[in-house]
Formats: C-alpha cells, structure tokens, sequence
C-alpha cells in the first residue's frame, strides 16, 4: 500500500464530519492524568495566537508539545527555532490536523485556526477523545457552534473557549458586585469596539505558493483560487471564513458584557451600519451598531475600525494598577444601573464605579488573565468539571455576534430570536445564515 493509499485510508477512518454520524468512532477512555502526569499537546497553527499559547505553554512544568499543524510548510522553520527555544525539544511537524487526533498518547488539542476551522477539528477531537482548547470565536456560524456543545457533551470532553476574561478574578469580582445589588437594577449596557485598521485593496487571484495547502486552508468554504486577501489574517474580513471585527475581537467584550449582567439570548436584534470609512475588498462593515432587547434592559455594541482617536489599553497598564483614560478606551464595557455606573477594562484595566454624583466609589485595578485561563483549563482536565469558559458559554456569546451580522446581511431588519430553536421567528432570508453551506468532506453531520 503506497502513501496516497494509507492517506486516505485515515481520511475515511478519521474524517467523520464527512461521513453519517453511524460511522463516527466513539471517544475512545482516555487515560486520567494524576498530580504529576504530563499533557501531551498537539496544536494548530504555526503562527500569531498560536505561537504565543505555545510560549506561554512552555513555562507551566506540566505540558509536553508533541505536534505543531499549518497548512502552510514554509511557516515551520521559524516555529521549529522557536520550540525549541521556549522547550529545548522540537515537535513534529504535520501540514494534516488528523494525524494528532490519530495519535492516542494526545491529551490535547489547541486550536488557534481562522474561524471557519474552529468547530470541525473541535468536534472531531472530542470524538477522538481530546480535550480541546479552541481559540474566539466559538463558532463560524450559530448552527455549527451549537454542534460544538453537543459534541462536547456527548463525548465528555473539556472544550475551553479562548475568552480568559472569565478567568480574571477582577472581573469575577465584578460579577459579584453587580449580583450583589450595589449597582441596582442593570438596564442598559454598553459594548465598545472601537479600532483602527488598515484598508484591503482588492489583488488578483494567483498560484498557490509552494509548500501551501490551500484546499486544506478553505476546508469547508467554496474551493477558489488563491488569493492573498483570502489568507492570512486578511480571511477576517471575508463572510466566508469569519464575521468582522465584532467576531474578531468585539467577541471579548460581548461575553465579558454577557457575564456581568446574566443574560443569555435576547429576544431581538437589529443591526446597523455599513463600508463607511473604507472603499475597499473587505465585505463585512467598518462602521456597526447591534442593538439587542433583553427584558427591561437593552445591550448596544458599537464598532467602528477608523476611530484613531480610540486607544486599545497599552500593555504597559494592563501590568499596573493604573486605569485606562475611559474616554478614549476602545474595548471598554459600561453597566448602568439605578445606583450606579460601572466601567470596565478587558484583559486587564480594572473597573470602576461612579455614583449619582460622577465620584468614583470603587476603584478595582486588573491584570491579563490569560495565564490563570489556561490554568482552569489543566485544572478541569484533571477533574473533569466545567471550565470557566465552557463552550456552550462560548457558543452563545459568539451567537450574539452572529446575530448582529445576520440582521446586518439582510439589510438591517429587526429580527425575533428563538432561544429554544436557536432560529429566528419567521424570518425565511435570516435563517439561511444560522447555518452555512459546507464543501465535502468538511460536512458537518446533524448528529455529531
């Protein structure tokens, strides 16, 4: 038997997304790591978010990376040099995801892949028995994210979602002070967004370069020529692999919003905006207003991405007590509430809260959470409960983006959302994009 032929013998043993759910393999029991067991990690990408997991990775004494995956060779070198460095060992490097979910010693999978191959190789991990770290956002579509959660459950696998300001104890204690009552009753909450970022000119398709498996890269998507602005960081911006920035980044404050007021799905969206500031390739807006109807509260997101003027909170801050210029912050979040307003920071920057009288009444500084979010993540491994970012929390935060797209997509309707079917109520045209069209054998059966 040739290469080819043992190729695609594990292609339709392992590729069950393509298959009928009948020939899914079950999780198989995986081993159960003790105090002073090591995690075996394989993971996706070789560049950007996912080299920065793997470098944080490397200081806990715990984890063992035994596979780096891209479809792109030529990014290998670099992230061999730096395996090296950040573990004094080099990993095996794989163009093909499958071949870590082949290997049983595997405990793992991180996933830091453009949105469109968030769900599948989720899924496909819990099937075969993985744990699963997958980067925001938890889904390309509201459908697939909810296959996600099925996935996890019925596999009982940990699935931990990229979003660490759950895992902040600043925000934590936040929660904790909206729940207690000290801001009053909550009705109206405020999501920023606000950004610059360079415009897309249009190029020509060309040659996929060597060394790039571009069909591999488009996975479920329609099959088209390469292009560079369908590649690299430039996919953001394209309806096909992902949502814009309130997907992109907009995400993290989404959920963290989500979470200090309690809230799951609204009963309503409508979405505004537009290509405003940009005349350019990009397909989804620069400029965006969701506003979603919750029971006596309503929650707005607003984005723009050429707002100079708007300062994401510098590192140098995130790593001090001091606190964001407010004004001017980017990401920040505000809660009002009948006793109070509270402003708050992601990744770090603390909050605070103003009284009737603009006095700042409590002042709470933060750091980034991401190495205690990567904790939760091991420590529920090893007790198999629930991490703080779960992927059915994951799920509906990201549904919530997803939302204010598709009232966007279908011209700025205002649509009625149902929690129960995940589906909106007589909108024919809206539910076409709770589920996309997927390209064999990248198919997404309905029983996961």
């Amino acid at each position: 038997m040739n290469d080819k032929q043992i190729n695609r013998r594990r292609f339709l043993k392992t590729a069950a997304l393509g298959a009928t759910a009948g020939s899914v393999l079950l999780a198989p029991a995986h081993r159960v790591l003790g105090a002073n067991d090591r995690f075996i990690v394989g993971i996706m990408g070789a560049k950007g978010r996912s080299q920065r997991l793997a470098e944080l990775l490397s200081e806990r004494n715990d984890v063992d990376i035994k596979y780096i995956c891209d479809i792109d060779s030529r990014l290998f070198d670099k992230s061999l040099a730096n395996m090296e460095k950040w573990f004094g060992k080099r990993p095996k490097m794989t163009m093909d995801f499958r071949h870590i979910l082949d290997d049983k010693d595997v405990d793992v999978l991180v996933n830091a892949t453009p949105d469109h191959w968030h769900v599948i190789p989720a899924i496909m991990g819990c099937q075969a028995g993985k744990d699963v770290y997958v980067e925001k956002p938890a889904s390309h579509n509201i459908w697939e994210g909810r296959k996600a959660v099925e996935a996890a459950r019925k596999y009982d696998r940990i699935v931990q979602v990229g979003t660490q300001n759950r895992s902040a104890p600043y925000v934590q204690a936040a929660v904790e002070y909206i729940r207690s009552g000290k801001l009053g009753n909550v009705h109206l909450v405020r999501i920023l967004n606000m950004k610059t970022r360079s415009a897309v000119p249009p190029k020509d398709d060309e040659p996929t370069p060597e060394g790039v498996d571009y069909d591999m890269w488009l996975g479920p998507a329609p099959k088209r020529p390469f292009n560079l602005n369908h590649f690299h960081y430039k996919w953001h911006w394209f309806w096909n692999y992902s949502g814009g920035d309130i997907i992109n980044d907009g995400v993290h404050q989404v959920d963290l919003a989500r979470w200090l007021v309690g809230v799951q799905y609204p009963k309503s969206v409508v979405a505004a905006g537009g290509k405003y500031a940009f005349d350019d390739a990009q397909e989804t807006p620069d400029t965006q207003h969701v506003l979603y109807e919750y029971d006596r509260m309503t929650m707005t997101f607003e984005l723009t991405l050429w707002t100079k003027y708007m300062k994401k909170t510098p590192g140098s801050l995130r790593a001090s007590d001091d606190l964001p210029n407010w004004r001017f912050n980017a990401t920040r979040i505000e809660v009002y509430g009948t006793k109070g307003l509270m402003i708050m920071g992601r990744h770090g920057g603390g909050w605070q809260v103003f009284d009737e009288d603009c006095n700042a009444i409590v002042t709470q500084p933060g750091r980034p959470p991401i190495n205690d979010h990567l904790e939760n993540f091991f420590e529920c491994i090893r007790t198999r409960k629930r991490p703080n970012a779960d992927i059915e929390e994951g799920h509906i935060s990201t549904a919530l983006c997803h939302l204010g797209n598709i009232s966007y997509r279908v011209g700025g309707r205002k649509l009625y959302f149902d929690a129960e079917t995940e589906t909106f109520r007589g909108d024919k045209e809206a539910n076409q994009l709770v589920k996309r069209t997927y390209r064999k054998p990248w198919v997404i059966p309905d029983k996961v």
